[in-house]
């Protein structure tokens, strides 16, 4: 039986591509930023627990200190993502709507700003131009042509503020959580907490392999020795201040 010999791609036969894009999602969507926030509340409070038992202080003035460490904690992130994301939200908008007055005074020479932004990209002069004309179909359409094309955003799916800081607030308690969990279940020594830490830092690690090329196991280790130096490092302050204060 001859083997049967695959067609040549021509121009009749076009190389089929696939209906779901082949690359990662370099942005990490939504389960970047929450890992890393889980991942940060879980290494910051786990070091300053560990920085207080250093001091060889009572179990209830651990919790005391974990929780404080968790509401701070939690509180700050959501403040300072709210802050963050509702000030780049303005300064967007401010800019849409300048880009919106310039389209009602200058509408032709916007028309050939867009089409000159085609142009530079390998679109042939006339055909940016008739582009450019059909894609400006409406006064809201126009405007958020422009403003994908010259502010790279999308005028109906700006970041909520609120969303970013309930998400922030919310992660981190999650990770701030877990070296806390023992000592509101009864343990009275650093070990149980320990554990858990640990594991967890792993598992954050593992899953951030998701959005980046590392295996899993290299970004479980990583995460796990940086978190355990940090606690490393505040036990041993805790333990020198401790010493010197006690």
């Amino acid at each position: 039986m001859s083997a049967t010999i695959a067609e040549p791609e021509t121009d009749n036969h076009p190389p089929r591509i696939p209906a779901e894009g082949h690359h990662r999602d370099v942005n990490g969507g939504w389960l970047r930023p929450a890992v890393f926030g889980a991942m940060d509340g879980l290494v910051s409070n786990f070091a300053l627990m560990t920085g207080v038992v250093g001091g060889a202080v009572s179990s209830s003035t651990v919790i005391l200190t974990g929780l404080a460490g968790l509401a701070a904690g939690a509180c700050s992130m959501a403040a300072g993502e709210y802050t963050s994301v509702a000030s780049q939200r303005e300064l967007v908008e401010a800019e849409i709507e300048a880009e919106r007055i310039e389209l009602r005074r200058n509408p032709h020479g916007e028309l050939a700003e867009l089409a000159q932004l085609y142009i530079a990209k390998g679109v042939e002069p006339k055909l940016a131009h008739q582009v450019a004309k059909q894609l400006s179909s409406s006064p809201e359409a126009t405007l958020a042509v422009h403003a994908r094309e010259e502010l790279g955003v999308d005028p109906d799916d700006l970041p909520s503020p609120v969303v970013a800081a309930v998400s922030s607030f919310g992660c981190f308690a999650v990770g701030a959580l877990l070296p806390l969990l023992p000592y509101l279940l009864g343990a009275t020594a650093l070990w149980p907490a320990l554990i858990v830490s640990m594991l967890g830092l792993f598992l954050f690690g593992a899953v951030v392999a998701r959005v980046t090329a590392r295996s899993w196991w290299f970004s479980g280790l990583r995460q796990l020795v940086l978190g355990g130096v940090a606690a490393g490092v505040t036990y041993l302050l805790g333990w020198l201040i401790g010493g010197a204060v006690g």
